[in-house]
């Protein structure tokens, strides 16, 4: 079955938190699977208000992954009063209750960054990208990113992520570690050891 791009339908967002939360590895720090929604769906509604660009594939009428990029001079494609609102709320409530843990991630990108910026003047950040893993189709997040650098050819990109993930994808296609960096994650009553780490390409031209 040959995937297409099209336009994101409404009633996959939550196909897209579930491809978030099985990708990112969410279920490592959280075990309430309502608390991992909830998490999912604050992450999702993050990533689409910055997102200048949502590249949607699918296979017949199967939903079959999504990029989210933000690039500067770009518009933004989605922002809901709602969709705020709960950003805003469930970001005061981790910060509130996991301090810790949320506090030492981000302060791990925002030093990874600052060290790039020294020598970069990045266009724009890919903030999400997540393909289907129940559907037998190879190749679906290359086939987005394929489809991000022709719209953005000839530009400077970074992205986060980390040795949860699988961050090998990005070095197999292009994109150079340019930070990492090693953070205890304190989750209530758990420890997780993670490294942080950064990536850049220049899109193909």
């Amino acid at each position: 079955m040959e995937l297409e791009i099209r336009e994101l339908q409404h009633k996959d967002y939550k196909k897209a938190i579930q491809f978030a939360i099985t990708g990112m590895h969410f279920d490592w720090y959280m075990d309430s699977p309502l608390l991992l929604y909830l998490y999912g769906r604050y992450f999702w509604y993050l990533e689409m208000g910055r997102a200048t660009h949502i590249i949607s594939a699918y296979a017949g009428d199967e939903f079959a992954g999504v990029l989210l990029a933000e690039m500067k001079g770009r518009d933004k494609k989605y922002r809901t009063f709602w969709s705020l609102l709960y950003v805003k709320v469930f970001d005061f409530l981790q910060h509130l209750f996991s301090k810790d843990g949320v506090g030492v991630y981000d302060k791990a990108n925002q030093e990874m960054f600052i060290q790039y910026r020294k020598q970069n003047l990045p266009d724009g950040e890919i903030v999400f990208l997540a393909a289907n893993p129940e559907l037998k189709i190879k190749g679906i997040g290359s086939f987005l990113l394929r489809e991000f650098e022709r719209r953005e050819k000839g530009k400077k990109i970074y992205l986060y992520t980390d040795n949860a993930c699988t961050y090998q994808f990005y070095e197999h296609r292009g994109f150079e570690r340019v930070g990492e960096k090693d953070i205890i994650l304190k989750l209530g009553t758990k420890k997780v050891e993670l490294q942080c780490l950064l990536y850049s390409k220049v899109t193909d031209s």
